[in-house]
């Protein structure tokens, strides 16, 4: 198995160039499935976004990789259709489920196992399975898998979500589609990423109109055939980067991204006590000095995200002061906490909230990635901790992050794989 080693204490410079978005990517593979041919730019080559082509593979679509160009081909072979998403194929990453909207729009029925993924909570399915119902679909659960029909085609309906969710979201805007007639969804999530998939699927001809937390689809009969699309810029990787030019940089400049959509971020570091100048597709992060302690709670954007809970706890670790996190999306997101306390952090969980006490002297030592994020905090304790630390499980890590460590090593980080 794969491990990170990192000797910590270097201050880092250099220039880290954004991937594209892995959580825009996602939705809009499982959307391909209604075209019946798309090219794709700016797609980040992680392990998730492999896992998702293997899956459409299987569907049945033809799919060519350009590494290089970072660009992908997708075209759906017309006799050789399957709208089976196996557990082998959707047991490590939630995701799969998105197929889901996309089969019943296209082919009226869908048989999908129920997702895995990270194990940071129950996240179950039951709001996406509350939209589909809500357009008609007849749905069981059997054997492990949602078994999902919509004989005479999905109809539009109005509804509104009990709580937001970015999976339920996506996969009622995929159904909706291709449903007869027109459907009102409210509260809805309304991430960077779901407005990315929304101009994906004006590009197929969807008609959809967004007003604040409510959507609006018009369904279509028909596709267009032929689309390209560049995904936008992945703003977790962004965040986190920042986070990490706060640490230790002298200077980092983060390119190809578009900082208003990390203003909720931005505003929260410089609260910090970060120096951070924006420009208007790359941000620059300036020696911080002194950090100070600060209150947050996760939420849906555009307020904090948890995925980068875990990151902006590592920097909590050496601002002056006692910080708080309280996470309220998902309920078994601190387990990195335990990890991150065996390199000298100070932190207590009560109930949804840690604690921080800082500044806390962190030392290396060998630690356990649980999760995608909590990987990624432990990669950033690394790299201000006292001597050497080892990363294990760092699979996690290759689901949500490009090329880490040439990005790392390009700014003079001390860390490589064995």
């Amino acid at each position: 198995m794969q491990k990170l080693l990192i000797k910590g204490k270097r201050e880092l410079s250099g220039t880290i160039s954004i991937s594209g978005s892995k959580n825009a990517s996602l939705p809009i593979l499982a959307a391909c499935i209604l075209s019946s041919s798309v090219k794709l730019s700016n797609v980040p080559f992680v392990k998730d976004i492999f896992t998702m082509l293997d899956l459409l593979k299987y569907i049945g679509m033809k799919i060519t990789i350009k590494k290089k160009k970072g660009s992908i081909k997708l075209k759906n072979k017309i006799n050789n259709q399957n709208n089976l998403a196996p557990y082998k194929l959707v047991k490590t990453m939630r995701a799969g489920v998105l197929v889901l909207g996309s089969l019943l729009t296209k082919y009226k029925k869908a048989k999908v196992s129920l997702p895995g993924g990270c194990a940071i909570g129950t996240r179950p399915v039951d709001l996406h399975l509350f939209a589909l119902k809500k357009l008609g679909a007849k749905i069981k659960i059997k054997d492990g898998y949602i078994i999902a029909n919509a004989k005479n085609g999905l109809t539009g309906a109005k509804f509104k979500f009990p709580s937001i969710s970015v999976g339920a979201t996506e996969n009622a805007i995929l159904a909706a589609c291709g449903a007869k007639g027109k459907t009102e969804i409210s509260n809805c999530a309304v991430e960077p990423e779901i407005l990315d998939l929304i101009i994906f699927l004006k590009k197929l001809g969807c008609k959809i109109k967004i007003n604040k937390r409510k959507i609006s689809i018009t369904g279509v009969n028909s596709f267009i055939s032929k689309v390209n699309h560049k995904i936008i810029f992945d703003r977790i990787e962004a965040g986190t980067y920042l986070i990490l030019g706060v640490l230790i940089g002298k200077k980092i400049i983060i390119k190809q991204v578009k900082p208003k959509i990390l203003k909720y971020e931005i505003d929260l570091l410089k609260k910090m006590g970060a120096k951070i100048i924006l420009y208007q597709n790359s941000i620059n992060i300036l020696k911080t000095k002194k950090l100070k302690k600060i209150n947050i709670s996760t939420k849906p954007y555009p307020g904090f995200p948890t995925d980068l809970q875990a990151q902006l706890m590592v920097l909590m670790t050496q601002a002056n002061g006692v910080s708080r996190i309280q996470e309220k999306i998902f309920e078994n997101r601190f387990m990195h906490v335990p990890e991150l306390k065996r390199m000298g952090a100070k932190i207590e969980i009560k109930d949804k909230t840690a604690i921080i006490n800082g500044p806390s002297k962190l030392n290396g030592a060998e630690v356990m990635a649980t999760d995608l994020r909590a990987s990624v905090s432990l990669v950033l304790a690394g790299l201000i901790a006292e001597n050497r630390t080892i990363i294990n499980r760092i699979y996690h890590l290759d689901r949500g992050y490009e090329s880490i460590e040439k990005k790392l090593k390009n700014c003079k980080a001390e860390i490589k794989r064995v």
